[in-house]
């Protein structure tokens, strides 16, 4: 589990999330919607010690995180999948895998045959450069160079940016299979809330840094305020 308590986040004078406390638990996926600006992926950046917070804590296995270093986060178990997909366009699609692989202890080939399973494109693009694969390759590929080291909780920043929905609708697939066949923890930070609620157990719904709603998945799809005023669904 990964426990928030009290976070606060500064940019200057700029307050980016005041006081936030949420629990992601073992299994599950916890969606935080928000937004652009209300403080997603600043959230997720301070769990995996990119930002240091102005107070708070994270914590996860009784320990707390604030103060880690990012490469001790990764080898306890947190992978991080960030905004804008982030592969090696010059690597090739194995290449960027291992990679992935290099700081965990996993064996590497039943780790690539693992990934190639759950992503048959992959496999068939191995020794394709990365900057030749479609934009849901190349989502696809993050995904794979993260969860290849076995993390037990898995960041996951806008996984459905800039993708078609059938494209959209098979990644939230996949991620919704991960949590039901193993005990990985999802944070899944999104803005199509639409596709993010249809797979989330928990919803955390951030607006410009607070948090004003923490609830069932189901219970915050239903809050019709919720939905037109902080997550722009309107019917």
């Amino acid at each position: 589990m990964i426990t928030v308590e009290d976070l606060s986040v500064s940019f200057g004078a700029v307050q980016a999330l005041r006081h936030v406390s949420f629990a992601a638990q073992t299994g599950k996926i916890t969606a935080v919607l928000g937004a652009n600006g209300a403080g997603k992926t600043t959230l997720l950046r301070t769990i995996s010690g990119l930002k240091e917070p102005k107070n708070g804590s994270i914590r996860f296995d009784e320990r707390d995180l604030v103060g880690e270093r990012t490469e001790d986060i990764a080898r306890m178990g947190i992978g991080h999948v960030p905004e804008g997909r982030g592969v090696i366009g010059e690597f090739t699609v194995e290449e960027n895998l291992r990679l992935g692989a290099m700081t965990a202890k996993v064996n590497l080939q039943r780790g690539l045959d693992e990934q190639y399973t759950m992503f048959p494109v992959l496999g068939e693009r191995r020794k394709q450069h990365a900057a030749k694969l479609s934009g849901g390759e190349r989502q696809m590929l993050a995904m794979a160079r993260a969860l290849i080291a076995k993390p037990t909780v898995l960041l996951l920043d806008e996984p459905s940016l800039g993708l078609a929905p059938l494209v959209t609708a098979q990644l939230m697939h996949t991620v919704q299979d991960l949590c039901e066949t193993s005990d990985l923890t999802v944070i899944l930070v999104e803005q199509n809330a639409t596709s993010a609620l249809r797979i989330a157990h928990r919803a955390v719904v951030l607006h410009v840094g607070k948090i004003v709603a923490n609830d069932e998945a189901a219970v915050v799809a239903a809050d019709e305020n919720l939905r037109q005023y902080y997550l722009g669904l309107v019917e």
